[in-house]
Protein backbone atom coordinates (compact mmCIF):
# COMPACT_ATOMS: atom_id res chain seq x y z
CA UNK A 1 0.00 0.00 0.00
CA UNK A 2 1.66 3.32 -0.98
CA UNK A 3 1.33 6.84 0.68
CA UNK A 4 -0.98 9.36 -0.48
CA UNK A 5 -0.63 12.98 -1.30
CA UNK A 6 -2.35 14.63 1.09
CA UNK A 7 -0.32 18.01 1.14
CA UNK A 8 -2.84 21.12 0.13
CA UNK A 9 -6.20 18.77 0.72
CA UNK A 10 -8.54 19.13 3.27
CA UNK A 11 -10.24 15.71 5.14
CA UNK A 12 -12.91 15.29 2.63
CA UNK A 13 -11.30 16.05 -0.28
CA UNK A 14 -8.92 13.35 0.39
CA UNK A 15 -11.60 10.78 -1.13
CA UNK A 16 -11.43 11.91 -4.33
CA UNK A 17 -8.06 10.56 -4.45
CA UNK A 18 -8.39 6.73 -6.23
CA UNK A 19 -9.62 4.16 -4.01
CA UNK A 20 -10.19 6.31 -1.11
CA UNK A 21 -6.83 5.28 -0.08
CA UNK A 22 -6.37 7.62 2.71
CA UNK A 23 -8.93 5.68 4.87
CA UNK A 24 -7.50 2.23 4.15
CA UNK A 25 -4.93 2.31 6.33
CA UNK A 26 -7.35 1.95 9.45
CA UNK A 27 -8.43 -1.31 8.53
CA UNK A 28 -4.65 -1.98 9.24
CA UNK A 29 -4.33 0.20 12.41
CA UNK A 30 -7.82 -1.18 13.90
CA UNK A 31 -7.31 -5.08 12.67
CA UNK A 32 -10.95 -5.93 12.37
CA UNK A 33 -9.40 6.71 6.92
CA UNK A 34 -11.69 10.47 6.11
CA UNK A 35 -11.32 9.31 4.89
CA UNK A 36 -12.60 12.88 5.38
CA UNK A 37 -14.62 13.17 6.78
CA UNK A 38 -13.79 14.35 8.10
CA UNK A 39 -17.03 15.47 0.24
CA UNK A 40 -16.45 18.49 -1.69
CA UNK A 41 -19.46 20.87 -2.03
CA UNK A 42 -22.46 19.96 -0.68
CA UNK A 43 -24.96 18.94 -3.87
CA UNK A 44 -27.88 21.06 -4.23
CA UNK A 45 -31.31 18.80 -4.49
CA UNK A 46 -31.65 18.22 -8.76
CA UNK A 47 -35.05 18.45 -9.92
CA UNK A 48 -36.05 16.20 -12.82
CA UNK A 49 -34.43 17.14 -15.98
CA UNK A 50 -31.63 19.14 -14.34
CA UNK A 51 -28.93 16.38 -14.65
CA UNK A 52 -25.88 15.43 -16.33
CA UNK A 53 -26.54 13.09 -19.31
CA UNK A 54 -25.45 9.87 -17.70
CA UNK A 55 -27.12 6.60 -17.30
CA UNK A 56 -28.00 5.20 -13.90
CA UNK A 57 -28.60 1.82 -12.87
CA UNK A 58 -32.16 0.26 -13.33
CA UNK A 59 -34.76 1.09 -9.92
CA UNK A 60 -35.34 -1.93 -7.65
CA UNK A 61 -38.27 -3.82 -8.13
CA UNK A 62 -40.88 -5.10 -6.01
CA UNK A 63 -40.17 -8.97 -5.47
CA UNK A 64 -42.63 -11.94 -6.87
CA UNK A 65 -44.03 -13.64 -4.42
CA UNK A 66 -41.61 -16.28 -2.72
CA UNK A 67 -38.57 -14.34 -4.27
CA UNK A 68 -36.24 -12.46 -2.57
CA UNK A 69 -36.54 -8.34 -1.92
CA UNK A 70 -33.81 -7.58 -3.99
CA UNK A 71 -32.51 -3.64 -2.81
CA UNK A 72 -29.37 -1.44 -3.79
CA UNK A 73 -26.88 0.36 -1.99
CA UNK A 74 -24.63 2.99 -3.01
CA UNK A 75 -22.00 4.41 -1.36
CA UNK A 76 -18.48 5.75 -2.32
CA UNK A 77 -15.48 4.12 -3.02
CA UNK A 78 -13.15 4.71 0.34
CA UNK A 79 -11.81 1.20 1.02
CA UNK A 80 -12.28 0.85 4.56
CA UNK A 81 -15.91 2.14 4.32
CA UNK A 82 -16.47 -0.34 0.98
CA UNK A 83 -14.23 -3.50 3.08
CA UNK A 84 -16.76 -2.58 6.07
CA UNK A 85 -19.75 -2.02 4.27
CA UNK A 86 -19.15 -5.27 2.65
CA UNK A 87 -19.09 -7.21 5.93
CA UNK A 88 -22.50 -5.54 7.48
CA UNK A 89 -24.25 -6.07 3.76
CA UNK A 90 -23.09 -10.34 4.70
CA UNK A 91 -24.29 -9.88 8.31
CA UNK A 92 -27.89 -8.20 7.35
CA UNK A 93 -28.54 -11.25 5.11
CA UNK A 94 -27.79 -13.67 7.18
CA UNK A 95 -30.17 -12.34 9.54
CA UNK A 96 -32.93 -11.95 6.84
CA UNK A 97 -32.84 -14.56 3.85
CA UNK A 98 -35.49 -13.35 2.03
CA UNK A 99 -33.51 -10.05 1.34
CA UNK A 100 -30.75 -9.30 -1.07
CA UNK A 101 -28.51 -6.18 -0.86
CA UNK A 102 -26.52 -5.50 -4.14
CA UNK A 103 -23.70 -3.32 -3.00
CA UNK A 104 -22.23 -0.89 -4.97
CA UNK A 105 -19.66 2.13 -4.76
CA UNK A 106 -18.60 4.70 -7.17
CA UNK A 107 -15.29 6.71 -7.17
CA UNK A 108 -15.88 9.73 -4.90
CA UNK A 109 -15.23 12.10 -7.94
CA UNK A 110 -18.76 10.29 -9.85
CA UNK A 111 -20.67 9.43 -6.75
CA UNK A 112 -22.40 12.92 -6.21
CA UNK A 113 -22.74 13.09 -10.01
CA UNK A 114 -24.56 9.61 -10.19
CA UNK A 115 -26.17 10.26 -7.22
CA UNK A 116 -27.70 13.43 -8.80
CA UNK A 117 -28.71 11.92 -12.27
CA UNK A 118 -30.17 8.99 -10.94
CA UNK A 119 -32.55 11.19 -8.71
CA UNK A 120 -33.66 12.91 -11.53
CA UNK A 121 -34.86 9.75 -13.45
CA UNK A 122 -36.31 8.66 -9.76
CA UNK A 123 -33.97 5.28 -10.30
CA UNK A 124 -31.48 5.92 -7.58
CA UNK A 125 -30.57 3.16 -5.17
CA UNK A 126 -32.70 2.03 -2.34
CA UNK A 127 -30.27 2.74 0.38
CA UNK A 128 -27.41 5.30 -0.27
CA UNK A 129 -24.70 6.77 1.98
CA UNK A 130 -24.53 10.63 2.34
CA UNK A 131 -22.52 12.77 3.87
CA UNK A 132 -24.74 14.75 6.37
CA UNK A 133 -24.21 18.31 5.36
CA UNK A 134 -25.65 17.46 2.01
CA UNK A 135 -29.07 16.17 3.75
CA UNK A 136 -30.71 19.99 3.80
CA UNK A 137 -30.02 20.29 0.08
CA UNK A 138 -31.78 17.03 -0.77
CA UNK A 139 -34.40 16.85 1.63
CA UNK A 140 -35.93 20.19 0.18
CA UNK A 141 -36.48 18.68 -3.34
CA UNK A 142 -38.10 15.80 -1.98
CA UNK A 143 -35.75 13.71 -2.76
CA UNK A 144 -35.03 11.70 0.52
CA UNK A 145 -37.60 9.37 2.53
CA UNK A 146 -38.65 10.95 5.52
CA UNK A 147 -37.92 8.16 8.45
CA UNK A 148 -41.14 6.11 9.36
CA UNK A 149 -42.61 6.61 12.90
CA UNK A 150 -42.32 3.01 13.45
CA UNK A 151 -38.50 2.89 12.40
CA UNK A 152 -37.28 5.81 14.19
CA UNK A 153 -39.59 9.38 15.87
CA UNK A 154 -37.26 12.40 15.93
CA UNK A 155 -37.54 12.55 18.90
CA UNK A 156 -35.64 8.91 19.90
CA UNK A 157 -33.30 9.88 17.42
CA UNK A 158 -32.48 13.15 19.53
CA UNK A 159 -31.88 10.62 22.26
CA UNK A 160 -29.97 7.77 20.55
CA UNK A 161 -27.12 10.57 18.33
CA UNK A 162 -25.31 13.83 18.49
CA UNK A 163 -27.23 16.96 18.18
CA UNK A 164 -24.14 18.11 15.92
CA UNK A 165 -24.57 14.69 13.08
CA UNK A 166 -27.88 14.22 13.87
CA UNK A 167 -29.15 17.52 12.81
CA UNK A 168 -27.45 17.45 9.54
CA UNK A 169 -30.38 14.56 8.63
CA UNK A 170 -33.11 17.26 10.07
CA UNK A 171 -34.90 19.47 7.97
CA UNK A 172 -38.43 21.37 9.02
CA UNK A 173 -38.53 18.83 12.09
CA UNK A 174 -38.12 15.79 9.98
CA UNK A 175 -36.09 13.28 10.38
CA UNK A 176 -34.89 12.41 6.99
CA UNK A 177 -31.56 9.79 7.55
CA UNK A 178 -29.57 8.35 10.44
CA UNK A 179 -26.10 9.31 11.02
CA UNK A 180 -22.43 7.16 11.58
CA UNK A 181 -20.30 10.01 12.07
CA UNK A 182 -19.63 12.72 14.16
CA UNK A 183 -17.59 14.83 11.62
CA UNK A 184 -15.43 16.47 14.06
CA UNK A 185 -12.19 18.93 13.83
CA UNK A 186 -12.88 20.59 17.92
CA UNK A 187 -11.80 19.33 21.11
CA UNK A 188 -8.22 18.08 21.15
CA UNK A 189 -5.02 19.23 19.28
CA UNK A 190 -2.03 17.11 18.38
CA UNK A 191 0.97 17.31 20.94
CA UNK A 192 4.44 16.72 19.74
CA UNK A 193 5.81 15.15 23.43
CA UNK A 194 9.07 14.65 21.91
CA UNK A 195 9.58 18.04 21.27
CA UNK A 196 8.08 19.14 24.53
CA UNK A 197 10.98 16.90 26.87
CA UNK A 198 13.47 18.32 24.39
CA UNK A 199 11.88 21.96 25.07
CA UNK A 200 12.20 21.07 29.27
CA UNK A 201 8.51 21.63 29.33
CA UNK A 202 6.06 19.85 31.57
CA UNK A 203 4.20 17.50 29.92
CA UNK A 204 1.65 16.67 29.17
CA UNK A 205 0.50 20.43 29.25
CA UNK A 206 -2.98 21.27 31.36
CA UNK A 207 -3.97 24.63 29.69
CA UNK A 208 -6.51 26.45 31.49
CA UNK A 209 -6.68 29.18 28.77
CA UNK A 210 -5.25 29.46 24.99
CA UNK A 211 -3.13 32.08 26.25
CA UNK A 212 -1.55 28.75 28.01
CA UNK A 213 -1.40 26.69 24.94
CA UNK A 214 0.61 30.45 23.21
CA UNK A 215 2.91 30.51 26.06
CA UNK A 216 4.51 26.59 25.15
CA UNK A 217 4.00 27.25 21.45
CA UNK A 218 6.94 29.96 21.58
CA UNK A 219 9.20 28.42 23.50
CA UNK A 220 8.39 25.66 21.12
CA UNK A 221 9.01 27.62 17.64
CA UNK A 222 12.46 27.09 16.12
CA UNK A 223 13.40 30.38 14.03
CA UNK A 224 16.77 29.92 11.83
CA UNK A 225 17.95 33.23 9.74
CA UNK A 226 14.25 33.91 9.53
CA UNK A 227 12.77 31.18 8.10
CA UNK A 228 10.72 29.11 10.60
CA UNK A 229 11.89 25.63 10.56
CA UNK A 230 9.22 24.66 13.61
CA UNK A 231 5.83 26.01 13.96
CA UNK A 232 4.56 26.09 17.43
CA UNK A 233 1.60 25.57 17.17
CA UNK A 234 -0.26 25.45 13.21
CA UNK A 235 -3.76 25.95 13.09
CA UNK A 236 -3.48 27.68 9.20
CA UNK A 237 -5.54 25.37 7.55
CA UNK A 238 -8.78 24.98 5.33
CA UNK A 239 -10.77 22.46 7.68
CA UNK A 240 -9.24 24.36 11.03
CA UNK A 241 -9.48 28.02 10.19
CA UNK A 242 -13.48 27.57 9.65
CA UNK A 243 -13.84 25.16 13.08
CA UNK A 244 -11.86 27.53 15.12
CA UNK A 245 -13.79 30.62 14.00
CA UNK A 246 -17.67 29.08 14.89
CA UNK A 247 -16.10 27.86 18.14
CA UNK A 248 -14.60 31.15 18.65
CA UNK A 249 -17.99 33.31 18.08
CA UNK A 250 -20.12 30.90 19.62
CA UNK A 251 -18.19 30.63 23.12
CA UNK A 252 -17.34 34.46 23.21
CA UNK A 253 -21.12 34.28 23.33
CA UNK A 254 -22.28 35.63 19.99
CA UNK A 255 -23.75 33.66 17.31
CA UNK A 256 -22.38 33.47 13.52
CA UNK A 257 -26.02 33.63 11.91
CA UNK A 258 -27.83 36.72 11.35
CA UNK A 259 -31.16 37.34 13.05
CA UNK A 260 -33.36 36.18 10.26
CA UNK A 261 -30.99 32.79 10.43
CA UNK A 262 -30.73 32.66 7.03
CA UNK A 263 -27.83 34.82 6.45
CA UNK A 264 -24.93 34.66 8.32
CA UNK A 265 -22.81 37.82 10.75
CA UNK A 266 -19.28 38.41 10.37
CA UNK A 267 -19.44 41.77 11.59
CA UNK A 268 -20.23 41.22 15.44
CA UNK A 269 -18.41 41.95 18.57
CA UNK A 270 -17.39 38.36 18.84
CA UNK A 271 -16.40 37.37 15.61
CA UNK A 272 -14.04 40.63 15.16
CA UNK A 273 -12.21 39.66 18.37
CA UNK A 274 -12.14 35.52 16.97
CA UNK A 275 -10.88 37.15 14.17
CA UNK A 276 -8.10 39.27 16.24
CA UNK A 277 -6.87 36.22 17.97
CA UNK A 278 -6.21 34.06 15.33
CA UNK A 279 -4.34 37.02 13.76
CA UNK A 280 -1.99 37.83 16.76
CA UNK A 281 -0.61 34.00 17.41
CA UNK A 282 0.59 34.74 14.05
CA UNK A 283 1.44 38.54 13.79
CA UNK A 284 2.19 39.55 17.48
CA UNK A 285 2.95 35.81 18.70
CA UNK A 286 4.61 34.82 15.84
CA UNK A 287 4.40 30.56 16.84
CA UNK A 288 3.61 30.27 13.24
CA UNK A 289 4.60 32.02 10.27
CA UNK A 290 1.21 31.83 7.47
CA UNK A 291 3.15 31.99 4.46
CA UNK A 292 5.34 29.44 5.11
CA UNK A 293 2.61 26.88 6.88
CA UNK A 294 -1.33 27.01 5.67
CA UNK A 295 -3.56 24.94 3.54
CA UNK A 296 -1.35 24.67 0.50
CA UNK A 297 2.43 24.65 2.04
CA UNK A 298 3.57 22.49 4.74
CA UNK A 299 0.03 20.92 5.48
CA UNK A 300 -0.38 20.43 9.36
CA UNK A 301 -1.83 16.89 8.13
CA UNK A 302 1.65 16.03 6.94
CA UNK A 303 4.00 18.54 8.65
CA UNK A 304 3.53 17.51 12.29
CA UNK A 305 4.16 13.79 11.43
CA UNK A 306 7.49 15.53 9.80
CA UNK A 307 8.07 16.71 12.74
CA UNK A 308 8.05 20.65 11.25
CA UNK A 309 5.28 21.01 13.97
CA UNK A 310 4.78 21.39 17.41
CA UNK A 311 0.87 21.25 18.63
CA UNK A 312 -1.35 20.96 15.80
CA UNK A 313 -4.74 21.71 15.16
CA UNK A 314 -6.28 18.93 13.11
CA UNK A 315 -9.46 16.21 13.54
CA UNK A 316 -8.98 12.90 14.58
CA UNK A 317 -9.87 11.60 11.62
CA UNK A 318 -5.88 12.25 10.50
CA UNK A 319 -4.08 9.47 12.61
CA UNK A 320 -5.33 6.78 9.78
CA UNK A 321 -3.83 8.85 7.25
CA UNK A 322 -0.76 9.50 9.16
CA UNK A 323 0.05 6.27 9.97
CA UNK A 324 -0.05 5.17 6.39
CA UNK A 325 1.55 8.29 5.29
CA UNK A 326 4.38 8.24 7.30
CA UNK A 327 4.73 4.90 9.03
CA UNK A 328 8.16 5.81 9.96
CA UNK A 329 7.71 8.73 12.25
CA UNK A 330 10.04 8.64 15.10
CA UNK A 331 8.72 11.46 17.87
CA UNK A 332 6.66 10.38 20.78
CA UNK A 333 2.82 11.89 20.52
CA UNK A 334 -0.88 12.31 21.62
CA UNK A 335 -3.67 14.43 21.15
CA UNK A 336 -4.32 16.63 24.11
CA UNK A 337 -7.39 18.28 25.14
CA UNK A 338 -7.42 21.80 23.77
CA UNK A 339 -8.31 25.15 25.86
CA UNK A 340 -11.72 27.01 25.42
CA UNK A 341 -12.87 30.44 25.84
CA UNK A 342 -14.36 30.83 29.25
CA UNK A 343 -16.12 27.82 31.39
CA UNK A 344 -17.96 25.63 28.16
CA UNK A 345 -17.29 24.13 25.19
CA UNK A 346 -19.55 25.37 22.51
CA UNK A 347 -18.60 24.65 18.76
CA UNK A 348 -20.36 24.06 15.30
CA UNK A 349 -19.75 20.74 12.57
CA UNK A 350 -20.75 19.42 9.89
CA UNK A 351 -22.76 16.27 9.98
CA UNK A 352 -20.88 13.16 8.45
CA UNK A 353 -21.45 9.93 7.03
CA UNK A 354 -24.99 8.19 7.63
CA UNK A 355 -28.10 6.46 5.74
CA UNK A 356 -30.70 8.05 3.58
CA UNK A 357 -33.74 6.22 1.99
CA UNK A 358 -35.07 7.23 -1.14
CA UNK A 359 -38.78 7.55 -1.38
CA UNK A 360 -38.69 5.66 -4.85
CA UNK A 361 -38.01 2.70 -3.15
CA UNK A 362 -40.19 -0.29 -3.77
CA UNK A 363 -39.18 -2.09 -0.50
CA UNK A 364 -39.18 1.25 1.82
CA UNK A 365 -40.39 -0.86 5.20
CA UNK A 366 -36.75 -2.97 4.16
CA UNK A 367 -34.93 -0.17 3.13
CA UNK A 368 -35.08 1.78 6.48
CA UNK A 369 -34.76 -1.53 8.24
CA UNK A 370 -31.18 -1.75 6.38
CA UNK A 371 -30.70 1.89 7.15
CA UNK A 372 -31.48 1.51 11.24
CA UNK A 373 -29.03 -2.19 11.01
CA UNK A 374 -26.37 0.24 10.30
CA UNK A 375 -26.54 3.22 12.06
CA UNK A 376 -28.80 2.57 15.34
CA UNK A 377 -27.92 -0.72 16.43
CA UNK A 378 -25.28 -0.59 18.75
CA UNK A 379 -23.30 -3.44 17.65
CA UNK A 380 -23.10 -2.87 14.01
CA UNK A 381 -22.52 0.94 14.51
CA UNK A 382 -19.80 0.23 16.33
CA UNK A 383 -18.05 -2.09 14.03
CA UNK A 384 -18.75 0.43 11.19
CA UNK A 385 -16.89 3.02 13.06
CA UNK A 386 -14.02 1.20 14.13
CA UNK A 387 -13.73 -0.43 10.62
CA UNK A 388 -13.84 3.06 9.28
CA UNK A 389 -11.55 5.00 11.41
CA UNK A 390 -14.62 7.60 12.55
CA UNK A 391 -16.15 9.20 15.35
CA UNK A 392 -19.49 7.25 16.66
CA UNK A 393 -22.48 9.35 16.06
CA UNK A 394 -24.10 7.13 18.35
CA UNK A 395 -23.79 8.08 21.91
CA UNK A 396 -23.88 4.58 23.16
CA UNK A 397 -21.02 3.61 21.08
CA UNK A 398 -19.15 6.76 21.67
CA UNK A 399 -19.75 6.44 25.83
CA UNK A 400 -18.22 2.76 25.75
CA UNK A 401 -14.81 2.90 27.29
CA UNK A 402 -13.74 -0.23 25.33
CA UNK A 403 -14.18 1.53 22.34
CA UNK A 404 -10.32 3.27 23.11
CA UNK A 405 -9.04 -0.61 22.68
CA UNK A 406 -9.81 -0.10 18.93
CA UNK A 407 -9.25 4.09 18.36
CA UNK A 408 -6.95 4.69 21.06
CA UNK A 409 -6.09 7.59 19.73
CA UNK A 410 -10.31 9.25 20.62
CA UNK A 411 -10.21 10.18 24.21
CA UNK A 412 -10.11 13.79 24.00
CA UNK A 413 -12.38 14.05 21.17
CA UNK A 414 -15.05 12.13 23.02
CA UNK A 415 -15.08 13.91 25.50
CA UNK A 416 -16.69 17.12 23.66
CA UNK A 417 -19.46 15.45 21.82
CA UNK A 418 -22.21 16.32 23.54
CA UNK A 419 -21.01 20.70 23.60
CA UNK A 420 -21.07 20.23 19.68
CA UNK A 421 -23.98 21.55 17.43
CA UNK A 422 -24.61 21.28 13.61
CA UNK A 423 -23.09 24.36 11.47
CA UNK A 424 -26.68 24.84 9.88
CA UNK A 425 -27.07 24.48 6.38
CA UNK A 426 -25.26 27.34 4.80
CA UNK A 427 -26.47 26.80 1.26
CA UNK A 428 -23.13 26.66 0.17
CA UNK A 429 -20.45 24.79 2.61
CA UNK A 430 -17.66 24.54 0.70
CA UNK A 431 -17.62 27.88 -0.60
CA UNK A 432 -18.32 29.35 2.48
CA UNK A 433 -15.57 27.04 4.39
CA UNK A 434 -12.26 27.64 1.42
CA UNK A 435 -13.51 30.02 -0.54
CA UNK A 436 -14.27 32.79 2.13
CA UNK A 437 -13.01 31.96 5.86
CA UNK A 438 -9.90 30.33 4.41
CA UNK A 439 -8.87 32.28 1.96
CA UNK A 440 -9.67 35.49 4.14
CA UNK A 441 -8.74 34.36 7.57
CA UNK A 442 -5.38 33.35 6.20
CA UNK A 443 -4.82 36.81 4.39
CA UNK A 444 -5.48 38.52 7.41
CA UNK A 445 -2.70 36.16 8.81
CA UNK A 446 -0.39 37.46 6.40
CA UNK A 447 -1.23 40.94 6.95
CA UNK A 448 -3.01 41.41 3.74
CA UNK A 449 -6.34 42.57 5.99
CA UNK A 450 -7.05 43.88 9.11
CA UNK A 451 -9.55 41.79 11.28
CA UNK A 452 -12.31 44.47 10.75
CA UNK A 453 -11.55 44.19 6.94
CA UNK A 454 -11.83 40.58 6.98
CA UNK A 455 -15.20 40.40 8.57
CA UNK A 456 -16.52 43.07 6.37
CA UNK A 457 -15.42 41.16 3.12
CA UNK A 458 -16.26 37.42 4.50
CA UNK A 459 -19.94 39.21 5.15
CA UNK A 460 -20.51 40.56 1.93
CA UNK A 461 -19.27 37.67 0.04
CA UNK A 462 -21.00 35.14 1.88
CA UNK A 463 -24.16 36.84 2.62
CA UNK A 464 -24.03 37.45 -1.50
CA UNK A 465 -23.85 33.90 -2.45
CA UNK A 466 -26.55 33.00 -0.09
CA UNK A 467 -28.83 35.56 -1.52
CA UNK A 468 -27.92 34.23 -5.08
CA UNK A 469 -28.57 30.66 -3.73
CA UNK A 470 -31.72 31.85 -2.43
CA UNK A 471 -33.02 33.86 -5.65
CA UNK A 472 -31.77 30.12 -7.72
CA UNK A 473 -29.43 31.84 -9.51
Amino acid sequence: MSAIDSRQLTRRQMLKLAGGGAAAIAIAACAPQQAPAQPTAAPAATAAGEAAPTEAAPAATAAPSGAKKSLRMWSHQNVAFVQTNEVLVTKYQEAHPEVEIKYENFPYSDFIQTIQTSMAAKNEADIMEMFGSWVPAYAKGGTLSEAPADVMSLAQAQEQFYAAPLDGYVYQGKLFGLPNEYNLENGAVLVNKTKYEAAGITYPPTWKTWDDLVVDAKKLTVVEDGVMKVAGYDYVTGDGLGFLLWEGILERGGDYWAKDGIHLDFETEQSLATVQWLADMAIKDKVVDPVTFNGDSNWVGDSFFQSLVAIGFIGPWIVPVARLNHPDFPDKWEYISAPVYGEKMSFAADSGWGKVVSPNSKELATAWDIAKFWAADPVNARAWNVGTGTVPALKTVAEDPGLLKDLDWLGPSLKVLPFGRFVGDLQDRDFVWYNVVQTRVTETLQGQHTAAEACKIMNDEVNGMIDSKLKGS
